[in-house]
């Protein structure tokens, strides 16, 4: 467990800007134009179509997109009574969750009132501004009053997260751990130690999914819950027990198969646990300290199944996995309140999607590789980016087929498109890749195939349908790394190009590139040795038709795979070299970066070639190419150094390609800001146009540049190198690539090499 001291805590509060979120524009606001737009006198015409239909509000608005997190500081975290402005950075942290896990815009409101009414009529006073209410850390039993209320008042979805995240979290845990254990719900006897807001909304919702109140035990500070109990509230009375033979914690139990902890740390036994059922169920909520620790725990039996608040314990319930994309679904559908149905269909896709294979982004961020639903894995993971697209669709789906949304989603899957771009996991150039390339799936060989995150991605895009993988290695090899990695290769071709012999592909490859090679010096024997190594046995693969496509990088330095792809591949006729291109996508557009990797100290011969390549693959993305061919200087005004070839090289491209547009040398601002161009330099063939395509001077620029903006800005995306100019579709990858990046990487192999068989009529 991560140690938080006192004085990291409060420099991470206050340094920079003090909190936590902001609030930032999402329109233009540069010009006089654009003011009088957002504000007088533009705005009246949304006011006036507000007024006439109301709910256009959600169409002229950010309402549909925000919702309110409200306290009044009574029950915060476990820190108790505190007062409304100290749970301050609490609704804060929750609004900061909103936003990254589900897109959701937030707005903390503390309420300095503990009377319940009163509360209420602010809350009610200030709604008609929000999509959604979150009710945060207000103690019981006003909470309950509050949220009912608010919920017959109310006509947008109200939900009090410490009730029903929990209980929605904990009830998928529920449901798979007795899926686990083959243990029947209606039949399973329930030890619930608290009777707060959460332990009553998560018995409810047990009872919901179909467990016997009869069957369940609730314990307080006081002890067990009875039906003879003078003065029990009705919460607490629907689950008093009228059972005469327990009292204490002790006795409640003995044989039960599940115990339910939202109470407070280390007041569960050993031997309390050794005297529960076979295959015993354990949540020990309590945060941070746990009804029992993990650890002993583990150790009372062997067959307990265990899950805590904590995230450096298996099967955490965490109210992150919930709250952001039940509200999402929530919004998205315009609904009117978050009810049963809903709450109940985010738990079955909760369950649902901890039985499904797990991303490798999750196995990389715990540093595991083997998480599969059983005892140690039967909740998804919060950082899992599947949620938001199961569960929010989920919740939406149930909205509108319980009759409470406003708006209906017919495309699902187009849905889950948007949610996943919202989120940055996937964007439009991407999903057109994915979705090009599966129309064609080629032949790709996977070079380092016992690599773990290329062996993965060779995995991940047969699955999407994106290729046919080739994966070079020792068969017994790469079959014990995948069982490792717990990977399915049905379907994979592996070729042992040390054993190849039987094949006699070795022999062909050398005598090919011999014929092809001889006049610079090369003898059978010497090619026949090269084809032991990896990148030259794949790229003649794919050389002498055996595959369409290759990809290389994760072991192999830049250097020696130039080497190999110019002697094997070869450069295409039409250009003098070849390079490399990366593509940025940023929150203001798609940009496309070259030349990044091969050509070091290009003279203007080889940057008009690299202006060539450029324009030929940005026509390649189904996308006009508009380039600015860059320097550290302007038009002319340095006649020495590298200002003089990218000006020629820019000479070279106007005389050879009138209509294309492109113009420099110039400085990277005014390549970007149009405006500042203009009024500058009104002359320039770029005039009114966006730059799309930035072509830099020599490779170090380049290079540095995307990969500046790669730190800088984590949400860009990156895809690339590209290869541009070989006669094959041979591309490259970075040694730090993620399987993702492998797999964009393999969709642009397999586009690049169907385009290549329709230009030669295959």
């Amino acid at each position: 467990m991560v140690k938080i001291t006192k004085e990291a805590a409060l420099e991470y509060h206050e340094n920079g800007r003090p909190g936590k979120i902001e609030v930032k524009p999402t329109k233009p606001y540069h010009t006089q134009t654009d003011l009088s737009l957002a504000y007088s006198p533009g705005v009246a015409y949304p006011c006036l179509e507000i007024q006439s239909d109301p709910d256009s509000v959600y169409k002229y608005t950010d309402k549909g997109n925000l919702v309110a997190v409200i306290s009044n500081g009574t029950a915060v975290l476990g820190l108790g009574d505190i007062g409304a402005m100290s749970g301050k950075p609490v609704m804060e942290g929750k609004g900061l969750l909103f936003k990254i896990y589900g897109g959701i815009d937030v707005f903390d409101i503390e309420v300095a009132e503990k009377d319940p009414e009163k509360f209420c009529e602010a809350v009610e006073k200030i709604a008609p501004t929000f999509g959604g209410i979150n009710l945060e850390d207000i103690k019981a039993p006003e909470c309950f009053y509050i949220e009912e209320r608010l919920k017959k008042t109310l006509d947008i979805p109200v939900m009090h997260d410490d009730q029903h995240g929990t209980a929605i979290i904990s009830s998928a845990g529920l449901l798979n751990a007795l899926e686990v254990t083959g243990k029947d719900i209606t039949k399973v006897k329930i030890v619930v130690n608290g009777a707060g807001a959460a332990a009553i909304s998560c018995t409810k919702l047990y009872v919901s999914l179909g467990a016997k109140v009869e069957n369940i035990v609730m314990l307080d500070s006081k002890g067990v819950i009875t039906k003879d109990r003078e003065r029990l509230s009705p919460q607490k009375a629907l689950f008093a027990t009228s059972r005469k033979d327990v009292h204490t914690l002790e006795e409640a139990m003995k044989n039960a198969d599940v115990f339910l902890g939202l109470s407070k740390g280390n007041i569960l036994t050993q031997d309390m646990i050794r005297s529960m059922a076979n295959n015993p169920i354990v949540f020990a909520l309590a945060n941070p300290v746990p009804e029992i620790s993990y650890e002993n725990a583990m150790e009372s039996r062997p067959d307990v199944l265990m899950s805590t608040g904590r995230s450096d314990y298996p099967n955490q319930i965490n109210n992150v996995i919930g709250f952001p994309y039940i509200f999402r679904g929530a919004l998205d559908v315009h609904a009117r309140a978050i009810n049963e149905e809903m709450k109940l269909a985010a738990v079955k896709a909760i369950a649902d999607l901890a039985k499904q294979p797990v991303p490798d982004v999750v196995n990389d961020v715990y540093h595991v590789s083997d998480l599969t639903f059983g005892p140690k894995y039967f909740i998804p993971k919060p950082v899992d980016p599947r949620l938001i697209t199961e569960v929010s669709a989920a919740v939406a789906k149930a909205a509108i087929e319980s009759g409470v949304a406003r708006k209906t989603i017919t495309d699902w899957e187009a849905y889950k498109k948007n949610l996943r771009q919202l989120l940055g996991q996937e964007t439009v150039l991407t999903r057109k890749l994915h979705d090009t390339a599966r129309l064609h799936p080629q032949k790709v060989v996977f070079a380092e195939g016992g690599h773990p995150t290329m062996m993965k991605a060779a995995v991940q895009a047969k699955q999407e349908g994106i290729c046919n993988p080739i994966l070079l290695g020792n068969p017994d090899r790469l079959t014990r790394l995948a069982t490792r990695l717990k990977l399915d290769l049905t379907g994979v071709e592996i070729i042992d190009m040390r054993a190849d012999q039987e094949q006699g592909r070795r022999a062909t490859f050398a005598k090919h590139l011999t014929e092809k090679r001889s006049r610079q010096g090369y003898t059978f024997d010497e090619a026949y040795d090269k084809m032991y190594e990896r990148n030259y046995f794949g790229m003649s693969l794919v050389e002498n038709g055996y595959a369409d496509a290759f990809i290389t990088g994760l072991y192999t330095k830049y250097s020696n795979t130039i080497k190999v792809a110019k002697e094997v591949i070869g450069v295409r006729p039409e250009f003098n070299t070849f390079g490399t291109m990366h593509i940025l996508n940023t929150q203001k557009g798609t940009y496309y970066i070259a030349d990044t990797l091969i050509n070091r100290h290009p003279d203007e011969n080889v940057l008009t070639d690299i202006a060539k390549l450029s324009a030929h693959t940005v026509k390649f993305f189904n996308e006009e190419p508009v380039i600015a061919m860059l320097s550290y200087s302007n038009f002319g005004t340095d006649e020495k150094g590298s200002p003089v070839k990218v000006h020629t090289a820019v000479k070279h491209m106007q005389d050879l390609y009138p209509e294309l547009a492109i113009d420099g040398e110039m400085q990277v601002n005014f390549a970007l800001n149009k405006e500042l161009r203009d009024d500058k330099y009104p002359f320039s063939r770029l005039k009114g146009k966006d730059v799309n395509t930035l072509v830099f001077p020599n490779m170090s620029s380049a290079n540095c540049s995307y990969k500046l903006l790669q730190a800088l800005d984590p949400d860009c995306e990156i895809i690339g190198p590209i290869q541009m100019g070989l006669n094959k579709a041979i591309h490259f990858t970075d040694f730090e690539s993620s399987v993702n990046d492998v797999v964009n990487i393999t969709a642009v192999a397999v586009i690049d090499a169907y385009v290549e068989k329709l230009k030669n009529g295959k």
